[in-house]
């Protein structure tokens, strides 16, 4: 049951829609792209990744009943459920319209079934960047989707590339949310143990890419651009001040029109950092207005009691929690009125 104020919404949680995934699997690069990812992974972890695929995680994804119950469970009101992060960046431009439009058909049609539980994000083909920009527009305008969940990185191109710029106008103009979610981190065989391609590598990667967006000045040009970064913005708000010192020190890096600090005020973060300790300390760095729950349902690096952990964050003021309960996100993806 929905709560009749400050109703508890998840702007991490994720979907895999059959249908395009069975049309992702069509084409020739499927194959390479996850033997690639499965070295990068190591093979424990792919093993067992694949296992949980296909028993705990399949289910979950099929099984809207079981999605409700489980946002009943964790107190969560609604869910702005994004597809997984599994974004073929390497499919040609005729096999990328298609996977990408199956995908937020889908998204569209699920959260039709709950629209009080559910709303949903989009996906787009990155690696063909004009391409993108007509799916956002076609994804908010069209199938009343928020925005749109992007990597970290498409391929070897930066997000902060200029031929993303006309992306970044779009969904200024739109007032999309884009969430950027880590794909994993090329890193290389260092991070093949110990599920390091995650714990390390994830993180490192949203860190990455933040620095780039901010020192190439992407924020500067679209300071309207809702951008939120998952898993508290990987390592980057708790580290900023090397950041600042060398945007002060170094010229090379005194790029961006302001210390690298002053935008963690224009970028929301989810509150999956695990501690209330280390939550409390993104509120500090970013601003308790920037921070949504986040549990990246139905994986096992999620949490299934966010609310819990947000109130156990005993340095939060009861309005800071209120805010990062739900009046950010409902903010964010504009569901007020």
């Amino acid at each position: 049951m929905k709560s009749e104020s400050n109703p508890a919404i998840d702007l991490h949680a994720h979907v895999i829609i059959a249908q395009s995934e069975a049309i992702a699997r069509s084409g020739s690069g499927w194959a390479r792209a996850n033997e690639i990812a499965a070295i990068a992974a190591g093979r424990d972890s792919t093993d067992h990744n694949r296992s949980l695929m296909a028993t705990v995680y399949r289910t979950k994804f099929a099984e809207l009943d079981e999605r409700l119950r489980a946002m009943d469970a964790m107190g969560m009101d609604i869910q702005a459920v994004s597809p997984a992060p599994i974004y073929n960046y390497w499919a040609d431009r005729e096999l990328a319209a298609k996977i990408v439009a199956s995908t937020n058909q889908g998204m569209a049609a699920l959260c039709a079934r709950h629209p009080d539980r559910l709303v949903g994000m989009g996906m787009l083909s990155m690696q063909h960047p004009d391409l993108a920009v007509e799916q956002l527009e076609h994804a908010v305008r069209a199938l009343g989707l928020k925005g749109a969940i992007v990597s970290t990185s498409v391929n070897d191109r930066e997000l902060a590339d200029p031929k993303y710029d006309p992306l970044w106008r779009t969904a200024e103009e739109l007032g999309a949310v884009i969430f950027m979610h880590p794909a994993g981190c090329n890193i290389g065989a260092r991070l093949s143990a110990y599920y390091l391609s995650n714990l390390i590598g994830n993180p490192a990667d949203t860190t990455i890419a933040i620095a780039h967006l901010i020192f190439a000045g992407v924020l500067d040009r679209f300071p309207r651009l809702k951008l939120c970064a998952a898993h508290g913005g990987g390592y980057f708000p708790f580290y900023v001040s090397r950041f600042d010192h060398g945007w002060t020190v170094r010229p090379e890096a005194h790029t961006c029109r302001e210390a690298p600090s002053r935008y963690l005020r224009r970028i929301w973060f989810d509150s999956l950092v695990y501690s209330p300790e280390q939550l409390e300390l993104l509120v500090r760095r970013a601003g308790a207005s920037q921070v949504v729950i986040g549990t990246d349902y139905p994986f096992d690096m999620g949490v299934e009691d966010p609310l819990e952990r947000l109130n156990a964050a005993s340095g939060l003021s009861a309005e800071e929690r209120s805010a990062i309960r739900g009046d950010n996100a409902a903010r964010l993806l504009k569901l007020n009125a």
